[in-house]
C-alpha cells in the first residue's frame, strides 16, 4: 500500500532525529564521566560522586565519598547512573533503574534536580564547585566602599551566613554616606563574577572586578563607586 506524503514527511523527519538524537546521548554520556559535586543549593551539605564508564545493567557505574550518606542521607539508594529523556537528563538511580533524582542542564556544567518535600539540589563539576567555594571564601570579610577620588563611605562586613536562595548576609558597618545608607544592603552573592549586593527592598547593586584588583560598580559612572577588600 503506497504511504501518505504525511506518514513520508514523518518517516524523512524520524531518520533525521534518530542519529543526532543519539549522538546528543553519547556526547553528554562522555561528558558526565569524572567527579561532581552533589550539593544543596546553598552548599551547605556537599557529596562527591564520581561518574563512571563502566557499564551495568541498568546504566553506567559511579562511586559516592563514604561522607554522602550523612550529608545527604537520600544517596544511600543511588546505585548507578543513566542518560535519559531525549538525552538531556541525568538519572541518578537505584539499582532497579528507577529514578532517585533527575537532572537537568542549567547553566554549562551546572544540573538542576528536585526532590519532592526536600526542595533543589545542584549537580556541578567538582573543580568548578571548588574553584567557586574558594572564591566565596576570598569574599568574606571587611571591605570598604569608596569614591572613585578614594573617599571612604562606607565600611561592610561581607559573611557566609546562609540567607537563603544561594545569598549571604551583609552587614554596614561604621557611618555610611546617605545613598548607601538608604540601599542599606542586607544580602550578597558571587553570580557570573559579579558581587551582587541586594537591599531587603529587593533592590540590587552589581560590582566587577577591575584590572586594580578592586570592585567597581557598574555600569560605571563620573563617580564611580568602588569595593575595597580590607587587609
Amino acid at each position: 500500500m503506497p504511504l501518505s506524503r504525511c506518514n513520508v514527511v514523518l518517516l524523512v523527519l524520524l531518520a533525521a532525529s534518530g542519529p543526532a538524537a543519539a549522538q546528543d546521548v553519547k556526547t553528554l554520556q562522555k561528558d558526565m564521566i569524572g567527579q561532581w559535586e552533589l550539593a544543596t543549593t546553598e552548599r551547605s551539605k556537599t557529596c562527591v560522586v564520581t561518574l563512571k564508564s563502566d557499564t551495568t545493567p541498568q546504566g553506567f557505574k559511579l562511586e559516592l565519598e563514604p561522607a554522602c550518606a550523612a550529608a545527604l542521607p537520600f544517596t544511600k539508594d543511588i546505585a548507578g547512573w543513566s542518560i535519559k529523556g531525549l538525552g538531556d537528563i541525568v538519572r541518578l538511580q537505584n539499582a532497579t533503574g528507577e529514578a532517585v533524582i533527575d537532572f537537568t542542564e542549567v547553566e554549562t556544567g551546572i544540573f538542576e534536580g528536585m526532590r519532592t518535600n526536600e526542595g533543589v539540589y545542584i549537580l556541578q563539576n567538582l573543580a568548578a564547585a571548588r574553584s567557586l567555594a574558594k572564591s566565596m571564601d576570598q569574599m568574606i570579610g571587611d571591605w570598604s566602599m569608596v569614591r572613585g577620588n578614594g573617599q571612604a563611605i562606607c565600611g561592610l562586613v561581607l559573611t557566609n551566613t546562609d540567607a537563603g536562595n544561594d545569598n549571604f548576609q551583609v552587614f554596614l558597618k561604621g557611618k555610611c554616606d546617605p545613598a548607601v545608607a538608604a540601599f542599606n544592603p542586607t544580602q550578597w552573592r558571587l553570580d557570573h563574577g559579579q558581587i551582587i549586593l541586594m537591599s531587603a527592598k529587593g533592590e540590587t547593586w552589581q560590582f566587577e572586578a577591575d584590572d586594580n584588583a578592586q570592585w567597581r560598580r557598574v555600569p560605571d559612572s563620573a563617580d564611580p563607586l568602588i569595593m575595597l577588600r580590607e587587609q
